[in-house]
């Protein structure tokens, strides 16, 4: 950091325009166990957001800066230290919006491209801001805002968040111009300072006594290639018909298990056959937002919970899923940060593979808002972009009557057709399970 830089720095703290905290237990995990660096652009979240109906360019920014007003990430962004990073929050921000005209003949698939382009733009961690808007315009009333965030600041549901903020702060700027939106409940740095107050040495060692024994003996599913350092994973989407996705929930409600168990079981079950091993980890988001006041607060609340499974050959599936059931709730009521979980089981960071697990498996349930107002709708859709925490992923979203299966993997492990034998894997898995629950996991894929 330059002398100026500095002196700046040392003249917001002084006087109050901004202010240091520590990390939050989810961003030690960026800085901490993630093999990619914190600046690599696999470190994004993506989502485009379709606007339907008139808005002008001032409308936009006078929006825009309300929701930087009202959510203090927005404003917010790293300094390195000798001690680790920390958190620089400015008590100001000025919005930054960026806007391109198109022709209204452009196609969907070039603003597609386009908004890869944004996408994949680098962040300045110390200068910030940590989030990017292109409002890509093919007419007044038809126009696409790309957004990308930092993860440092952000998880899936804050792009939510983002959107009703953006809606009131719409509404308000045509109806009050001159009021902004209120105060969220909890600040994100509040948030992260109860989490601290939270975990204390007797909490977290409570919860390492729960974590250590089902741990211990993990096995990699696979080698990453000497000298690798591709972070970005390619993405894959398939879908699962309606015929199937209603089976699947009929399965989940019969053996008095969640959608989520019963996907993961049949996940379990399609990962042994693919890879040969029969001891299954994987890593699975949650919301971590639990508490009422900070469910429209903007930050990176998510954590990980690791979850393993023994497959037996010759047990039925119905059995399994119950098991995983079980094993589900009591890993989530025992969930603990994932930055001290790793150090917990002695795993060290390294620079080509992620601690504990290698495999992501998700169903994304948080909000995704959909908005329509007097003149103007928007609809939200997130980008399964994936980060370098792992190198294979399986993220399933309920679509109305179907579910969206996202695969992300590295291309440096797994080819594209290999990742697509793997989906039509877990097809066939899910279509036995559906017609014979009771069947071995050993002849499911048969």
């Amino acid at each position: 950091m330059s002398e100026a830089k500095r002196d700046r720095l040392k003249q917001w703290i002084e006087s109050g325009e901004a202010q240091l905290q520590p990390l939050t237990f989810s961003q030690r995990e960026l800085w901490e166990a993630s093999p990619a660096p914190p600046a690599d652009v696999s470190n994004h979240i993506c989502c485009t957001i379709t606007l339907r109906g008139e808005i002008t360019p001032e409308d936009y920014a006078a929006s825009i800066q309300r929701v930087v007003d009202r959510q203090e990430v927005l404003r917010l962004s790293f300094l390195p230290g000798k001690n680790g990073a920390v958190q620089l929050i400015r008590t100001r921000g000025k919005a930054v919006t960026r806007f391109r005209d198109v022709p209204r003949q452009t196609r969907s698939e070039e603003v597609e491209e386009l908004a890869l382009d944004t996408f994949h733009e680098p962040f300045d961690l110390v200068g910030g801001p940590l989030y990017r808007l292109e409002v890509i315009r093919r007419a007044p009333d038809d126009q696409v805002m790309v957004f990308a965030i930092h993860h440092g600041i952000a998880d899936g549901w804050t792009l939510g968040v983002f959107v009703q903020d953006l809606c009131a702060a719409y509404l308000q700027q045509r109806t009050s111009p001159s009021e902004g939106l209120p105060p969220v409940a909890t600040s994100y740095s509040g948030w992260g300072a109860a989490e601290r107050e939270l975990w204390q040495p007797a909490e977290l060692e409570r919860r390492s006594a729960f974590w250590k024994p089902r741990l211990t003996g993990v096995r990699r599913l696979w080698s990453m290639p000497t000298g690798s350092s591709a972070f970005k994973p390619h993405r894959l989407v398939r879908e699962l018909p309606a015929d199937i996705a209603r089976a699947v929930r009929d399965l989940a409600r019969r053996n008095g298990a969640t959608l989520f168990s019963t996907l993961l079981a049949a996940f379990q079950v399609t990962l042994a056959r693919w890879t040969g091993e029969e001891d299954i980890v994987v890593g699975t988001p949650v919301a971590n937002r639990t508490r009422q006041d900070v469910r429209e607060t903007m930050g990176y609340f998510a954590g990980v919970v690791p979850l393993r499974g023994k497959i037996e050959r010759d047990r039925p599936f119905s059995d399994h899923v119950r098991t995983v059931h079980q094993t589900t709730i009591d890993s989530f009521a025992n969930a603990m940060p994932f930055a001290e979980l790793i150090q917990t089981m002695g795993e060290r960071p390294s620079a080509n593979y992620n601690p504990i697990y290698q495999v992501r498996f998700a169903l994304q349930n948080h909000p995704i808002p959909d908005v329509e107002l007097r003149g103007l709708s928007l609809k939200l859709e997130m980008r399964s972009t994936g980060t370098p925490r792992f190198d294979l992923g399986c993220e399933i979203t309920e679509k109305d009557d179907i579910l969206e299966v996202v695969w992300l993997f590295r291309e440096n492990l797994f080819s594209q057709p290999e990742i697509e034998e793997l989906g039509r894997l877990f097809t066939t898995v899910l279509e036995s399970i559906c017609r014979v629950p009771e069947r071995r996991t050993t002849a499911l894929t048969s």
